[in-house]
């Protein structure tokens, strides 16, 4: 559907255009003007109809596009750089943790890799990973946001947690193995929107993470270890 959508031949979520991209309700629906057209086939005023469409099809895909730009989110990366989201309670938190999260607990610190549920890679300082040892392709399975922290030599690995996702066991072996030949000590950090949100996944985050909740963002619940906030030696 993405091709018709792109031509402003079917629109996406028009009943909610915030809708998240990766919600299983996604509605398409037909563009009106071409609906118009279209019940007129097998008539007399079909070529005319047809003509005129395509005649402003171009300028009903430009609109539709601007549209649907306008309802993405920005997120400040850097100072005077900005990217894009998709709309939606994830990549509302995403935003949360680079402009909340980040300047608190990583001062300093260079982004790394954003992910989008509209597009995997959002955001990716690819020469910046592959300085610090790693490299991934297509098929990894990245967190939703890489942060390297140079004054400590960290790579914070963060999951933004609204529906589902948070740092349990299986997800910390995932991203041991797929950061393994980092040259930075690995930190691994769920993000909530807020406890209620948190509470649902208690009992399955892995110990030796660290839990940060956007609406509490001075604090940090630190997941019992030796260490608070920081990078954990393992036997390789």
């Amino acid at each position: 559907m993405h091709q018709f959508v792109d031509a402003g031949i079917a629109l996406y979520n028009p009943d909610k255009p915030d809708r998240p991209v990766n919600s299983p309700h996604a509605v398409y629906q037909i563009e009106p003007t071409l609906l118009t057209v279209l019940k007129t086939y097998g008539t007399d005023k079909y070529q005319h109809n047809l003509a005129t469409y395509l005649k402003e099809q171009t300028t009903l895909a430009e609109r539709y596009a601007k549209e649907r730009h306008m309802q993405l989110i920005p997120v400040q990366i850097a100072e005077g750089t900005n990217i894009r989201l998709s709309a939606g309670e994830h990549s509302e938190l995403i935003k949360q943790i680079i402009e909340d999260f980040g300047p608190r607990y990583v001062p300093g610190g260079e982004l790394v890799y954003v992910g989008d549920t509209g597009d995997k890679w959002g955001y990716f300082n690819e020469n910046l990973l592959q300085s610090l040892g790693v490299s991934v392709d297509n098929h990894g399975k990245m967190p939703d946001v890489v942060i390297f922290y140079p004054e400590k030599n960290w790579l914070l690995l963060i999951e933004s947690v609204t529906s589902h996702g948070p740092v349990d066991g299986k997800r910390h072996e995932e991203l041991a193995k797929l950061f393994a030949s980092s040259k930075a000590g690995l930190v691994y950090v769920s993000a909530f929107p807020n406890r209620r949100v948190m509470n649902k996944y208690l009992e399955f985050i892995s110990w030796e993470t660290e839990v940060w909740i956007a609406d509490a963002p001075t604090h940090l619940i630190h997941f019992n270890g030796i260490y608070f906030l920081g990078p954990y030696q393992t036997d390789k």
